[in-house]
């Protein structure tokens, strides 16, 4: 058991730091590319994954769902994660909202165009000797499964995540203040959504799964689709 969840923490951990900080750096260089120096004069422009890594989103979190999957069901389903937020503000840009929504999508940009550069690696894996080859393949397929689901979860439409921040952009000034307003309480709404409220339904015996449900079926449709792609 030792042994598997070491060998799965090093296949796992690469693709997932690199998932979660460049997701943060693409929300900095395009908030950077719209006028705001914010980021780059904290030096979140940088590819240290120390200036971003955030101890419980980064560190904590992962390896609790990473355990704790793996001594119940003995694999990994759902891992995610989050790194420090990169500072953005609005007011340099010449049309905050739609500036903003531009902001918050190059991170799920980001997740899949890394997805396909990854997943296109998958072309290398036959030329080391078997046990290393299995290993790079197993870290090919968790990395590009971790950046779509961060993507995806990041899509969910309830800010602070990008989806909502994106909806806050495009929708009418009324309604996108109202939206707005969840932007301090959204996420533990969508954690109580995702892990609470079903954990409740389940023990009164009503069947409840909304990652198996709603985030996991489109996550292995857009695997094959980025395999396909790429010739794999």
């Amino acid at each position: 058991m030792i042994e598997t969840i070491l060998w799965g923490i090093a296949v796992i951990a690469p693709g997932a730091l690199v998932a979660i900080i460049l997701h943060e750096v693409a929300h900095g260089w395009a908030a950077h590319a719209l006028g705001d120096p914010t980021a780059k004069l904290h030096g979140r422009l940088s590819l240290n994954p120390v200036r971003h890594v955030d101890p419980f989103g980064t560190i904590a979190l992962p390896l609790m769902l990473f355990a704790f999957q793996m001594l119940t069901i003995g694999r990994i389903e759902f891992l995610f994660g989050w790194a420090k937020p990169v500072p953005v503000d609005t007011r340099y840009f010449r049309r905050p909202r739609q500036d903003m929504a531009l902001v918050a999508a190059a991170g799920p940009a980001m997740n899949l165009a890394l997805a396909f550069a990854i997943a296109a690696m998958g072309h290398l894996v036959d030329l080391p000797p078997r046990p290393v080859g299995i290993f790079l393949a197993e870290m090919i397929i968790f990395a590009v499964q971790i950046n779509l689901l961060l993507m995806l979860f990041n899509l969910i439409p309830v800010p602070p995540l990008d989806g909502g921040r994106i909806l806050v952009g495009l929708l009418p000034l009324g309604p996108a203040r109202a939206l707005a307003r969840l932007e301090h309480a959204g996420i533990f709404i969508v954690l109580f959504g995702l892990f609470v409220v079903p954990a409740i339904l389940r023990q009164a015996g009503i069947p409840s799964d909304p990652i198996g449900q709603w985030l996991l079926p489109p996550l292995f449709w857009l695997r094959r689709l980025v395999f396909t792609a790429v010739g794999l």
